[in-house]
């Protein structure tokens, strides 16, 4: 059986057609579909039920008393999967290929030392219903997964490749979280995704298809403009990955050091004093080392007239841009 686990929220314009998506599969494995539906304010759980309703053995809807949260919700859906596969599909994403399934299923029959399937993706714009491609470079059709670890946590080298994409083998998830929960969740996490890539990657191969399967739905805090909000989503995916680099030993100084970098600008752009101490704290506890442009963008933070008077260069810049575009 595949398991493939579907997490939604407040997606009432989008969840059925993410649940056709998955029931319009062509697969000589037989589906279970598991609903984590985070106690939504709107019309969502409604929905959810109606599919479970009518498709009583192939659907099995866990509707939370209370939200949970992305992180957590998704992993207590992950553990009531009954499959030898586990896929995914956001309940805002869907897949655009029927035989999706079959494809990843024949991959991993075919090289037992697979232990997930990715493919490639576009992105659909909800308001033009349009889509895009994500430039997704391409892999070799199975690489060893040890060679990918650092790619992976640290997304270098490679595009950042969706879990909706994928298949990959249950009982490797299941003996990871068993030895380690807090790989997978921890209070001040924020992403699901990394976690199951970085595990697969540690125990097997991983393969690559090329066809474009998933319609990836424009949107998500990854792509706010909020420079507060977006400095904490880094500094809370840069802890995931610091724990995945120390647990597998991997060297990823110069991935902390333009991470600092990143939250320096967030403190900039938001001119948020705090935000800017906090990011020296990060600087001293990451142990990294200040190339050119972090010292300049430190010293300018460090007086607050010159603070401004960036700021006020940086706006005429942006302004500029936009009437030559």
């Amino acid at each position: 059986m595949i398991s493939v686990v579907v997490t939604t929220y407040n997606q009432e314009n989008t969840i059925a057609r993410t649940l056709d998506s998955i029931l319009s599969q062509k697969c000589h494995l037989p589906i279970e579909i598991v609903i984590g539906e985070d106690c939504s304010t709107d019309n969502t759980r409604a929905i959810c039920q109606t599919y479970a309703d009518k498709y009583p053995v192939i659907i099995r809807l866990l509707a939370n008393e209370q939200n949970k949260g992305i992180v957590d919700n998704y992993f207590d859906s992950l553990l009531q999967c009954r499959g030898r596969y586990i896929a995914d599909c956001a309940g805002d994403d869907f897949w655009i290929d029927t035989e999706k399934l079959e494809k990843e299923v024949r991959v991993m029959e075919a090289h037992p030392n697979v232990t997930m399937v990715i493919t490639n993706w576009q992105f659909y714009d909800e308001l033009t219903r349009t889509t895009y491609p994500s430039h997704q470079r391409l892999h070799a059709p199975i690489t060893a997964g040890n060679k990918l670890l650092k790619d992976i946590i640290t997304q270098r080298n490679m595009s950042v490749f969706h879990l909706c994409t994928s298949l990959y083998k249950a009982e490797v998830f299941r003996k990871a979280y068993e030895e380690d929960a807090g790989l997978f969740r921890q209070t001040n996490y924020v992403s699901e995704d990394m976690q199951i890539a970085f595990v697969m990657a540690q125990h097997g191969d991983i393969a690559y298809l090329q066809d474009i399967t998933l319609n990836y739905s424009c949107g998500g805090v990854s792509n706010a403009t909020d420079d507060i909000k977006l400095f904490d989503f880094v500094y809370k995916t840069t802890q995931q990955i610091r724990y995945m680099a120390n647990k597998a030993h991997l060297d990823i100084q110069t991935f902390l050091a333009e991470r600092i970098f990143v939250l320096g600008m967030h403190a900039f752009r938001s001119h948020q004093a705090p935000l800017f101490h906090q990011t020296l704290n990060y600087e001293r506890e990451w142990l990294t080392d200040r190339d050119w442009k972090i010292k300049l963008l430190f010293t300018v933070m460090q007086h607050e007239w010159l603070w401004r008077l960036g700021l006020m260069i940086r706006h005429s810049f942006v302004a500029t841009k936009r009437l030559f575009r």
